[in-house]
């Protein structure tokens, strides 16, 4: 539907009058390769002025990359989940896990017992 009045135009910020003039000129960039040990290829921007990483993570796979094609860094080592049980082995050892439930076992008897 067309009409008289209708209003046209473009989206803000992009007529004649803006641009690297007005907005200031963008910092020059450099492409760096990143390689994941599942063979993705990354290319993120930095500034040229700017510290590169030697490490990228893949955005496809979460592995980390590196900038050697033929050897990219090895996959992350998941630890896995511990349970509460595990934490408390470490810290016990079975001897004393065996006077804690004695001891707290004659308690429950002495007051059962009354």
């Amino acid at each position: 539907m067309t009409g008289g009045n209708a209003i046209r135009g473009t989206r803000v910020g992009s007529g004649p009058a803006t641009g690297e003039s007005e907005r200031g000129e963008s910092a020059p960039r450099q492409r760096v390769d990143y390689w994941c040990g599942n063979g993705h290829h990354v290319r993120p921007s930095f500034a040229v002025d700017a510290e590169v990483p030697e490490e990228w993570d893949c955005p496809r796979c979460g592995s980390p990359a590196g900038r050697n094609e033929e050897d990219p860094p090895s996959a992350r080592r998941n630890e896995p989940y511990k349970s509460h049980l595990a934490y408390v082995k470490e810290r016990r050892s079975d001897e004393d896990g065996m006077a804690i439930l004695e001891e707290a076992l004659t308690r429950l008897r002495e007051r059962k017992g009354r």
